[in-house]
């Protein structure tokens, strides 16, 4: 899957190991240095679906469109459709087998407000 940044300070964060224990820890900053490699590797997001690790999962209510992945709680990889439109079901659901592009939107703790 092809993987975009909303900053090219995000983008440095994900993108180097040194970055990402620096910022989050050497468990989380690993961690999320896996989640990012699953990600890549997945030719879609159905790939990346539960029960994978990592739990994907989309968001409802004011982050609606948007996905997350767990890292260390409570801290969540939050990212979104990137294909241009963004792939639908018949339902009108996204279709995570024909998302070939995410943006990494944050590493947030809190996304419930």
């Amino acid at each position: 899957m092809e993987i975009f940044y909303s900053s090219a300070k995000l983008a440095k964060v994900c993108n180097s190991q040194l970055s990402r224990r620096k910022k989050l820890g050497p468990r989380e900053g690993d961690l999320l240095g896996r989640r990012l490699d699953d990600l890549d590797a997945a030719d879609t997001l159905a790939d990346v679906r539960p029960p994978f690790p990592g739990r994907c999962r989309e968001l409802r209510e004011n982050r609606r469109g948007q996905l997350a992945m767990d890292l260390v709680h409570p801290r969540r990889l939050i990212f979104l459709p990137a294909n241009d439109p963004v792939p639908r079901n018949d339902a009108g659901g996204l279709d995570w087998s024909r998302v070939t592009k995410i943006l990494i939107e944050e590493i947030g703790t809190d996304y419930h407000k």
